[in-house]
């Protein structure tokens, strides 16, 4: 009983940390508005490029989970978690390396140039999905990958020596499970697109919602327009992310004694081709981003250091405040409030946050914790899709047990759970801190001059045009990112399989 209020407690925090400042905004604003046909296209191309990329990203993670689910190589798991970097990237720099690949004068084109075929035009609808697809296909991979390896090992000897058909017993199970949580995340990932559609959108016709709330910010300060367009976005998330939870059913597998997972079963050769599509897709950019970068570290101004010591801190301080946080409402009620940060548009978010505390504090004063608590809602709803699947498996296979023995609170945590939630706690707990490390977004509304994040100074040497010294930071900041996320996933995958 305790447990329970203590869990409702959290997510009625987690609730108002999101709607009060949705709510300042629409009081600001004078109440909601209607909206325009110009707002209703974009909320259409909003659902459908949603739609096809996030069925893109699950449908093309399939094959490449199964197959590192498969194979065992060396350098595995160093390519596992390389292969997650895109997601991780600040969108501006990972844009910067999709349009060293596929620009109008990539890599791509410079190889088709030769053989008459025309030029690919990155720009467009086409261009926003494929940046999508590029940016979340790597989280569809580590999310159905950790459903293969919950799949104990003796459930595969069992059916190898009945000569019994793997996928359709053991594996379409936990796809069914894990699948539809994974598209309804991507999904709402993609409705809050917001730099994507501004620099590949190539027009009107590729205007997300995002997008949109921008342009009445920027351009008409029009906070009941902003606010409607956040309301809409919040109402559309939280449908898809419920609807998904509603089917993503499906029988746990079952209780192993958590050996080693060896297969016996597929093609290696498809396997490999799989691997090492996925890899050139992911790893060419931010090959290009490594190269243009590696030239400008000597450009460095001295002020890029404190900079990243700040977005240091900020994604330290997200990562013991989302794990806090994380730990109460993994159940499935908690993981329906948390879709609240993830749906709701990260600039009304941060715009009121700055209403509410503007007549108390000066906002700069508190940037940095606001910017981290910012980025704690917004890696909430993935820290509770990854441990969720876990900690329901661990409570159908121990929980019993434990309390039969006397174990309660603290002690059945410490002895059956965090054990078996390990492994997704450290995955979890470094893409929070890759993610905070590099967002550009609510500082831009807080940080005095001088006092900004890695990103954002990045970003000002962007507008001052120092490409070199930019591109020399944005691969600081991949390092830091990459490096964070390494950090706590190989502390939480010690002694596990990947």
């Amino acid at each position: 009983m305790a447990q329970r209020t203590f869990t409702i407690i959290t997510a009625l925090v987690v609730a108002g940390l999101v709607i009060g400042p949705v709510t300042a905004v629409l009081w600001h604003g004078g109440g909601i508005t209607v909206l325009s046909a110009a707002d209703l296209s974009a909320l259409q191309f909003t659902v459908w490029q949603a739609f096809w990329s996030s069925l893109i990203s699950v449908t093309l993670a399939v094959p490449v989970a199964r197959a590192f689910a498969r194979r065992s190589f060396w350098g595995r798991s160093a390519l596992v978690s390389i292969m997650g970097a895109p997601f991780i990237l600040p969108v501006i720099v990972a844009i910067l390396g999709l349009l060293s690949v596929f620009g109008g004068n990539g890599f791509v084109n410079v190889f088709l140039e030769p053989l008459g075929i025309p030029k690919l035009d990155i720009y467009g609808a086409h261009g926003v999905i494929l940046a999508h697809v590029f940016f979340n296909l790597p989280l569809a991979i580590r999310l159905i990958l950790q459903g293969w390896l919950s799949i104990p090992s003796e459930r595969f000897r069992v059916a190898a020596s009945l000569n019994a058909p793997i996928f359709k017993l053991l594996e379409w199970p936990m796809l069914c499970r894990i699948m539809p949580s994974a598209f309804a995340v991507i999904f709402v990932i993609c409705i809050g697109s917001f730099a994507v559609a501004l620099t590949l959108g190539g027009g009107p016709k590729a205007t997300t919602i995002e997008l949109a709330i921008y342009q009445a910010f920027k351009f008409d300060f029009d906070l009941s327009k902003a606010a409607s367009l956040a309301v809409v976005q919040l109402c559309l998330g939280l449908g898809v992310g419920l609807v998904a939870l509603l089917l993503a059913r499906g029988d746990m597998l079952g209780v192993g004694f958590d050996r080693v997972v060896q297969r016996w079963d597929g093609s290696l050769l498809l396997d490999t081709s799989w691997i090492g599509l996925a890899t050139l897709f992911l790893l060419t950019p931010l090959v290009a981003i490594f190269v243009a970068g590696l030239s400008g570290l000597t450009d460095l101004p001295i002020s890029i250091w404190g900079a990243a010591l700040r977005s240091l801190l900020i994604s330290l301080g997200a990562v013991i405040l989302t794990m806090l946080l994380a730990l109460p409402l993994v159940t499935k009620a908690g993981e329906v409030a948390s879709l609240l940060g993830l749906s709701v548009s990260g600039l009304v978010l941060g715009t009121g946050m700055f209403l509410i505390i503007q007549p108390y504090v000066r906002p700069s004063s508190v940037a940095l914790p606001v910017t981290m608590l910012v980025n704690v809602l917004m890696a909430l709803p993935f820290v509770l899709r990854i441990l969720r699947p876990n900690m329901e498996a661990a409570k159908n296979d121990f929980g019993r047990l434990g309390q039969s023995l006397g174990l309660q609170r603290w002690p059945l945590w410490r002895i059956v759970y965090l054990p078996r939630l390990r492994r997704p706690m450290g995955f979890a707990a470094g893409l929070t801190g890759a993610l905070a490390m590099g967002d550009l977004g609510v500082i831009t509304l807080f940080s005095r001059p001088g006092e900004g994040t890695l990103p954002m100074a990045m970003y000002q040497l962007m507008g001052a045009y120092k490409m070199e010294a930019a591109y020399g930071a944005a691969l600081l900041l991949v390092g830091l990112s990459l490096g964070l996320f390494w950090a706590f996933d190989k502390g939480g995958r010690a002694h596990a399989v990947v």
